[in-house]
């Protein structure tokens, strides 16, 4: 059956500007960092895109080393491309992005002028594309020079590769030089993806001030924290979960030690008529330094559950502070 979008697909979701960019990104992002891989549901996939596109999420996160294997969730997204968005890439942001182990050899990881254009170009012929809307540099390589790396996405805009550019895990420092050297070249750098969630405040210090500071906007991934700010662990760890799997980022350690901060927030957020999860990411869209939040599913009804977080993004002073007292100590 061929795919049509709902015509009401833009009614509820909201858009913000990425930076001091002409670029809007919904409040909401759909990420493809797990769940879309050789050994998942291609049917299920497919359904969690024309999915969120109908819910007005029109921005869609992918690198080149998601899957697993590496490569296979570009692979999957270029198949419903193919299948359903051919008339439409001018209504959607795809974005994808460099710096991770990809491919064994010396040649596949980092930030070296070599890795990061061929891997741009392999991203491309994976998702069928001539161009993304952003490509990121994944990650600051301290072995290669910052401006090594920022000729490459130089080269990789000006050939028409990607529309802007972003960075995504950088320290200030590394930051400053990259946005230097490019805002030199004319080249747009509009956005900074970093993790942050209620539990990793860690970008509230610095990084989050900086990017205001500089144009940039931000866009927020695991703001979940993997799960952790979920009714999922409250009881336990499920046989199934992602701290169960010995090869997932999220390990048995870091789970019971979180779970008293967790069960006090999700006080707060039965409170306010939201699971924990909504509320985080509610949370997150509160501060005005937030451009988007990624989000990630393995089902269109967890897309949906998330989507109802935007019904409340308003907290009051005694909540906010509740939430500070119970995440910072």
């Amino acid at each position: 059956m061929s795919y049509n979008p709902t015509p009401e697909r833009y009614s509820n979701m909201r858009y913000r500007r990425a930076g001091n960019s002409g670029l809007l990104l919904p409040e909401l992002s759909f990420g493809f960092w797990h769940n879309f891989g050789e050994t998942d549901s291609f049917a299920v996939a497919r359904d969690m895109v024309r999915f969120a596109f109908d819910s007005g999420i029109t921005h869609f996160d992918l690198a080149n080393n998601y899957g697993p294997p590496p490569g296979a969730a570009e692979e999957t997204f270029g198949r419903i491309l193919k299948k359903d968005f051919e008339g439409l890439r001018h209504e959607m942001v795809i974005t994808s992005k460099a710096g991770h182990l990809m491919w064994p050899g010396p040649y596949g990881d980092g930030g070296s002028r070599k890795y990061v254009i061929e891997s741009c170009n392999e991203s491309l012929k994976r998702m069928g594309l001539e161009y993304v809307d952003i490509f990121y540099s994944h990650r600051y390589d301290p072995n290669t020079p910052l401006e090594e790396t920022a000729s490459a996405l130089e080269t990789i805009y000006k050939q028409g590769k990607a529309l802007y550019i972003g960075i995504s895990k950088y320290p200030a420092a590394a930051a400053e030089v990259v946005l230097s050297y490019l805002k030199e070249a004319r080249v747009p750098v509009i956005i900074h993806q970093l993790k942050y969630s209620m539990l990793v405040r860690e970008p509230e210090k610095e990084i989050l001030g900086y990017n205001k500071e500089h144009g940039l906007g931000t866009i927020s991934f695991s703001p979940l924290a993997q799960g952790l700010l979920t009714d999922k662990y409250i009881d336990g760890i499920p046989e199934d979960s992602r701290a169960a799997k010995a090869e997932g980022f999220l390990k048995v350690e870091e789970v019971a030690p979180k779970m008293n901060e967790v069960k006090a927030l999700r006080e707060i957020a039965i409170k306010r008529g939201q699971t924990i999860a909504q509320m985080a990411i509610s949370w997150q869209l509160h501060n005005d330094r937030i451009t988007s939040v990624l989000i990630g599913a393995s089902r269109v009804q967890q897309i949906a559950e998330n989507l109802k977080a935007l019904e409340n993004i308003s907290f009051s002073p005694e909540e906010i502070e509740a939430i500070d007292r119970i995440t910072l100590g």
